[in-house]
């Protein structure tokens, strides 16, 4: 199978004109959040009408899957949390949103939405827990923001990133997490588009301006996963599939 990984398209219309253009290639395509763009000169509601037209054209090529980031809030919970309530519009034609779980032979997809308060992380923590105990080979990860520390949250001459992720990282040890958010980190020096924590692969593709977006693709068979984007490429093989080729049955 082939995926298409990207994150933080951010209300740039080409990038989602390309992304239309090329779904049908892919079995999957996985966004990691910030579809929409708080500092646009564009409403808000306009752009979530806009996008959900785009995103339901890519679910009609291939499979869809999305997760919410910061920029995708647009309400509240009653705790007064800040919540993405626009993306539960887009379980009517994506495979997965926010809190769900997509399982794809033996592979298990955990989809986490933003977190804006304590409600919001327990949810995820408590989704975590129960993801875990489900029966799966590979287990993948999509949430927007990258784990603390790692070269995919490289910003200037820091690793930023979330330390919460990389707590849960290295609690629950999925095989590979999609994310973005930290924009230049595959630019950088010292940064790139993925990286490693334990047996763990981190990838972040990156943001770029221009018709298309930075983007992954990861292809289970020849298990391999590589970068595009306009200042390079990158492969990287993934390893931790021959473990689980060679994991027992019902492992």
């Amino acid at each position: 199978m082939k995926w298409l990984i990207t994150a933080d398209l951010h209300y740039t219309l080409k990038q989602y004109d390309w992304l239309q253009s090329a779904a049908g290639d892919f079995d999957y395509v996985i966004l990691a959040g910030d579809h929409l763009d708080i500092f646009s000169s564009v409403d808000g509601g306009v752009q979530t009408v806009v996008v959900l037209r785009y995103l339901k054209r890519i679910s009609e090529k291939t499979r869809l899957i999305l997760c919410s980031g910061n920029h995708d809030l647009d309400g509240r919970d009653e705790a007064g949390e800040r919540v993405p309530r626009w993306i539960g519009l887009c379980r009517s034609f994506a495979t997965g949103i926010d809190g769900d779980v997509v399982v794809e032979g033996d592979t298990l997809f955990s989809i986490f939405p933003w977190w804006d308060g304590a409600r919001a992380k327990a949810g995820i923590e408590e989704k975590l827990a129960h993801d875990a105990l489900l029966p799966k080979r590979l287990w993948v990860w999509v949430y927007h923001a990258p784990p603390k520390g790692l070269k995919t949250s490289r910003e200037g001459d820091r690793l930023v990133g979330e330390i919460d992720v990389r707590d849960w990282i290295l609690r629950y040890q999925p095989d590979i997490v999609f994310c973005g958010h930290v924009h230049n980190a595959p630019f950088l020096e010292g940064g790139s588009w993925f990286d490693r924590l334990g047996n763990t692969f981190v990838f972040n593709a990156g943001r770029q301006i221009g018709d298309e977006p930075t983007y992954i693709i990861v292809d289970t068979v020849a298990r391999t996963a590589r970068w595009n984007s306009n200042n390079g490429t990158g492969k990287v093989k993934l390893d931790l599939m021959d473990r689980v080729a060679a994991a027992p049955t019902g492992g």
